[in-house]
């Protein structure tokens, strides 16, 4: 049968099935050597195990044996021995006698032997790893164990926040999505969960009668039919799930709702974009914590730049498996106004900004009163240029990354020829 428009995109982007978060499951871990308990503590603490109940003890399949006379085994079972060839089959076999059947086996050894591989296989253990463990190849395993081969791909989170109110955080996070959608033909939803101030359908020029307060309000019956007549469909690739951005209503769904919400879009888009409100709520910061992308616009302020530090250095020590969050510079070479240099961000997080943006009040605010992107006002623009490099950066895609807008004098340099 061939394969439809959307199937293919989404083999062509997504979340690959190791980056699967892990469902609820109890993970019980009886380790030989301090090492590896270790590597299975910092695992432990990916956000693609949060779910996860993890417990981690020495003492090897020995001990394993003894705790689990006349005990329930968990979901998975992880058992290291210090053995090789037939003494740790003989071990697995007397584990064998107290493991329930429903419980998933992972050994891990000290040999890098085939043969004894290919015999625990044979005996049903689920994987053989050779130590030292790799934390995050240890999470690709979980994860592999606990997903459809045969199951479509379920899309990537790119989440936006900005380091203060005004940086433009959700302005470039609704043209980037345009760029993703409408130049990469990936198929793409935006989710505004700035519920009370939200933009999205104001930047659109289309605001729907229902919003994603719809869904927060009952995530439970967010199935795909519900979720189809919920977003407002964009041509071929883009689909917008607006906030209500009214004031009458309180709102106080908790990280739950968010987070099933994100899960039924991700079922069914590739990319999914999300627009965080300028607030640091336990929602907010789990979402950031369990995106797969996150890009921090920052003005080049000194309030920016010590939010901006602020929240790098909580992801980071929150997701140590993971590439450290884009940082955007937005509004730069602002007349009259002082500014913290590019390279002192630099500086500040060890790191070059992904993208800088000039200051170009006309194309925002024509685009902004529109209800257009801003390529499709100044297509030839260093700022559009910018913005579809920063979509480049998401995506991956050469055509997109190859247009370089990174760097603050091309920008300005180019600005001035316009």
């Amino acid at each position: 049968m061939a394969k439809t428009r959307r199937e293919e995109n989404q083999q062509a982007y997504g979340a690959a099935a190791h980056e699967r978060p892990v469902p609820r499951i109890s993970i019980h871990a009886f380790c030989e050597f301090p090492d590896t308990g270790a590597a299975l503590q910092r695992a432990g603490a990916d956000r693609r195990l949060a779910k996860t109940n993890l417990s981690v003890q020495l003492g090897g399949i020995a001990a394993a044996i003894e705790h689990y006379h006349g005990q329930v085994t968990p979901n998975l079972l992880v058992v290291e021995t210090r053995f090789a060839g037939q003494q740790a089959l003989d071990e697995l076999d007397s584990l064998a006698d107290v493991v329930d059947p429903a419980t998933k086996v992972v050994v891990v050894g000290r040999h890098n032997d085939v043969e004894l591989y290919r015999e625990l296989m044979r005996r049903g253990a689920s994987e053989y790893l050779v130590a030292p463990l790799d934390p995050l190849h240890l999470i690709e395993v979980i994860a592999g164990l606990y997903s459809d081969p045969e199951g479509h791909p379920i899309g990537r989170v790119v989440a936006f926040v900005g380091a203060r109110g005004g940086a433009g955080a959700s302005t470039l996070c609704h043209n980037t999505g345009w760029c993703i959608a409408e130049e990469q033909h990936i198929n793409t939803t935006i989710l505004d969960f700035d519920l009370a101030f939200g933009t999205l359908g104001l930047d659109f020029n289309d605001e729907a009668g229902q919003s994603i307060a719809d869904a927060l309000t009952a995530p439970e019956r967010l199935d795909e039919v519900l979720l189809d007549r919920l977003l407002i469909r964009r041509g071929d690739y883009l689909s917008l799930f607006t906030a209500p951005a009214v004031l009458e209503r309180d709102y106080d769904a908790g990280f739950e709702a968010y987070e099933a919400v994100l899960d039924a879009v991700r079922q069914t888009t590739p990319c999914v974009i999300v627009d965080l409100p300028h607030s640091w709520e336990p929602w907010v910061k789990a979402t950031l914590i369990g995106a797969d992308d996150i890009v921090v616009v920052a003005t080049p302020d000194l309030a920016s730049l010590r939010n901006a530090k602020n929240l790098v250095e909580i992801l980071r020590h929150n997701r140590p498996n993971d590439t450290a969050p884009k940082l955007v510079l937005n509004q730069v070479g602002q007349p009259r106004r002082p500014e913290i240099p590019a390279k002192d961000f630099a500086e500040t997080f060890g790191v070059e900004p992904a993208v800088v943006l000039p200051f170009d009040p006309a194309l925002f605010g024509m685009a902004a009163n529109n209800g257009q992107m801003l390529a499709e006002l100044g297509e030839k623009s260093p700022t559009v240029e910018a913005v579809r490099h920063l979509a480049g950066l998401i995506t991956g895609r050469k055509q997109a990354a190859e247009k370089p807008a990174s760097s603050l004098f091309s920008l300005l340099k180019g600005k001035k020829r316009a």
